[in-house]
Parts: C-alpha cells; sequence; structure tokens
C-alpha cells in the first residue's frame, strides 16, 4: 500500500511539472483542457496546504501553556501534505481586478457566419425558388396596392398612413409648438398677421385641399428665425423674421404656397410610411452583417435614403407652390427673388449632399424652367386681365393725387 501511494505521488508530482513546463515554453497560445486541469489541481493543492499551515499557527498561538499527559499523545496535528481533490473547482487562469473597459460594439463575425449557414441551408432546399418568388410577389402586391400618384405634380409614391391619421399626428405637434411659443404669437389685428391672413385666404381656394379636414388658423410667432411652416390640419405658422426677407406678399405667397404644398403632397404621411420601411430593412441589414450598433447602417441610409428623397419633396413642394401663387394671381417670378435672398441668409449653410433641402441656387434654377407653366397656369386662371384691371386702378390713383 505504501509502495502504491508513493509511486501515486510521483506521477502527480511529474504531471505537476509537465503543466509547468508547457505553461512556461508557451507552447500553446491557449492552454489545453489537459492543463487547465492539471493547473487547477496545482492551484488547489496549494490553497490546502496554505490553509494547513494557517491552522497549524493558530493551534501554536492559542495552545495553553501545559498540557496534561494523558491529551499529549492524542492531540491533533496539522496535515501537511494533502492530495487535492479528485473534481477541483475551475480557477481562472487569468485574472484582473481593473474594470473592464467599455468598448462599442462593432462586426460581430459569428453572428455573420450563423447567419450565413442560415442562408447557405436555406438557398440548398428544393422550394427555395417557389419560396423566393412568393416573398417576391407577395412584397411586389403590398408596394402596388399602395402606390398612388400626388396631385399636380402626378408622381407615384408609396403611402401606407391615411390622411385621417396625419391630421390626428398634426394636432399633437400643434399642442407642442404652442407650448413653446404660445407667448410670442402675435395678435389677429397686428398688421403682420393680418397681411399673412391676406395672402391665406388667396391660396386656399386653389389648394384643392378639403375644407372639412382643414380649419385653417394663422399664427405670427414674433421671432427673428426665417422660417415657416403649415401642420397638417390647417396651422399655419410664420415666424416674423421671415417677412423681411419676403418684402411683399408674393414673397411670402411663394413662401406660404411651398408650405401648403407639403399638405396637398401630403409629404408627411409619405415620410412616415418610408421610415417605417427602411428601418425595417436596415434592421435586417445589421442583423445579417453582424454589426451590433445599428448607428453605422442609419448613416448610410439617411445619406443614400432619406436626404435625397427629403430634397426630392422641397422640390415638388416648389414646383407645386409656384403653379398654386400662379393661380392666385401672385407674380411667380417673385419666388427667384425670394430664393436669392435666402441664398444670401444661408452663406453657412452645409453641402447640399448633407441637406433635406435643395440649395438656393438650385432652387432658383427649377423656379425658371418652370416660370413658362406657371405664366400658363395664371392666365388660364384670368390672371392677366385682372393685372390690367390693377394698372388701371393704379394710374387712376396717381392721376387723382
Amino acid at each position: 500500500m505504501h509502495h502504491l501511494a508513493d509511486r501515486s505521488h510521483l506521477n502527480f508530482t511529474i504531471r505537476q511539472a509537465r503543466a509547468h513546463r508547457s505553461l512556461l515554453r508557451g507552447e500553446r497560445s491557449f492552454p489545453s483542457r489537459h492543463q487547465i486541469y492539471w493547473v487547477s489541481r496545482i492551484r488547489a493543492s496549494r490553497a490546502t496546504k496554505r490553509q494547513s499551515f494557517t491552522m497549524a499557527a493558530t493551534r501554536g498561538a492559542f495552545r495553553p501553556l501545559w498540557r496534561p499527559a494523558s491529551t499529549a499523545l492524542f492531540s491533533p496535528r496539522p496535515i501537511l501534505h494533502t492530495r487535492p481533490p479528485l473534481y477541483a473547482p475551475p480557477v481562472r487562469l487569468f485574472q484582473s481586478t481593473a474594470r473592464p473597459r467599455q468598448y462599442r460594439r462593432g462586426f460581430n463575425y459569428q453572428r455573420f457566419q450563423s447567419t450565413s449557414s442560415l442562408l447557405q441551408r436555406w438557398i440548398a432546399q428544393p422550394t427555395f425558388y417557389y419560396q423566393l418568388a412568393g416573398i417576391g410577389g407577395t412584397v411586389g402586391l403590398v408596394y402596388s396596392y399602395n402606390l398612388e400618384e400626388v396631385p399636380v405634380s402626378h408622381r407615384r409614391r408609396y403611402n401606407i398612413v391615411s390622411e385621417d391619421y396625419e391630421v390626428q399626428s398634426g394636432r399633437q405637434l400643434y399642442a407642442q409648438v404652442m407650448r413653446e411659443y404660445g407667448g410670442q404669437i402675435l395678435p389677429a389685428w397686428h398688421p403682420k398677421a393680418m397681411m399673412v391672413q391676406r395672402v391665406l385666404d388667396r391660396l386656399i381656394p386653389h389648394s384643392g385641399l378639403a375644407a372639412d379636414k382643414n380649419r385653417w388658423e394663422v399664427h405670427v410667432i414674433e421671432d427673428e428665425q426665417k422660417n415657416a411652416f403649415v401642420i397638417p390640419g390647417g396651422k399655419v405658422f410664420v415666424f416674423s423674421g421671415i417677412l423681411d426677407v419676403c418684402q411683399g406678399e408674393d414673397g411670402l405667397a411663394a413662401v406660404l404656397g411651398h408650405e401648403i404644398a407639403h399638405n396637398v403632397a401630403h409629404h408627411a404621411a409619405e415620410k412616415m410610411s418610408q421610415s417605417s420601411v427602411v428601418m425595417l430593412v436596415a434592421f435586417a441589414a445589421s442583423w445579417m452583417l453582424g454589426v451590433g450598433d445599428m448607428g453605422l447602417t442609419r448613416v448610410f441610409v439617411d445619406l443614400g435614403f432619406l436626404r435625397p428623397n427629403g430634397r426630392k419633396q422641397e422640390s415638388e413642394a416648389d414646383y407645386i407652390g409656384l403653379m398654386m401663387m400662379s393661380q392666385a394671381c401672385f407674380n411667380p417670378e417673385a419666388a427667384i427673388g425670394l430664393w436669392s435672398r435666402m441664398a444670401q441668409e444661408e452663406m453657412q449653410a452645409p453641402p447640399q449632399f448633407l441637406s433635406t433641402h435643395p440649395s438656393s441656387h438650385n432652387r432658383m434654377g427649377a423656379i425658371r424652367e418652370w416660370l413658362p407653366q406657371a405664366r400658363e397656369k395664371g392666365e388660364q386662371a384670368g390672371c392677366r386681365a385682372l393685372s390690367g384691371y390693377a394698372q388701371d386702378f393704379k394710374h387712376a390713383v396717381s392721376w387723382g393725387s
């Protein structure tokens, strides 16, 4: 028995030496399971030895100065050499007490591999082409069913948001704007508010918007911002700073015609429809490519689709607004002067590809191309005769004075 015990202890010591030697030499970049097991046993053995020494030192420090003879022969002695348990608890080979750094998740190669394997297994199925044709046909039917034509411009676009939901969202936005600028709104009898109301009254009959879903209200905000917008439902907001840029009712008609045109084309509903589809595609692309953070995918989608589509909507609103102001017998050439003055105000504007709006220079070029159509719309509305009467009235007034 003693011979077997010595031999077992010798084999254990040899295994210890081999494990230490392989780790010190660095034969493997990562320790094997065999090395991990024996290193854990070595560490457990050392811990047991330290505990035994501690117990021995404690007994030596607190034992009495005298010991009865009857207990001297049977006093327990500390066990200094013990074998580690057969199944030692797992011990981490590399530990760090420092707080781990938080890194931004990037490309997930394991997720990409798993996704690629799923796609390969799907492609290998005998009914793959039938499934692909079914998915493509369903998507095509849904897309075709929700296509509609934009008034005036006759552009075909995808839209799944109803006009009622668009108006309901406009009510929420109206309440938010009123909470922010309610204390800066000029009264209805103010000259600026009265001018905006006059221009609006001439434009609305040519907008084609239903009166039952649009309750038109004018709000002029006393602020130096050069901005104006019309919320779905007929809520008009004009900042007083842009009135200086308009320089008259014709320039103001170009601004209001553009903003009303967004409601005519239901651009808010179109943006909501496209955002839902684009975000779904971006999430699927991020999952398939193994990108943990969707921020990079959102940037590509924003620059490649959302911003170009926003510029297209702004150009469409320019066209619809120009036709509208011409039918209302405003001078369409005033739109060129408006955007010329806006270009001077926007000297620090970002490049066009980074903006949701076309540059003022490109807007002026497009309006020059649309001017013949705008003049034709004005002639069809009988604006030339009205302009002749207006000129005669001015001459009569100046002659009488």
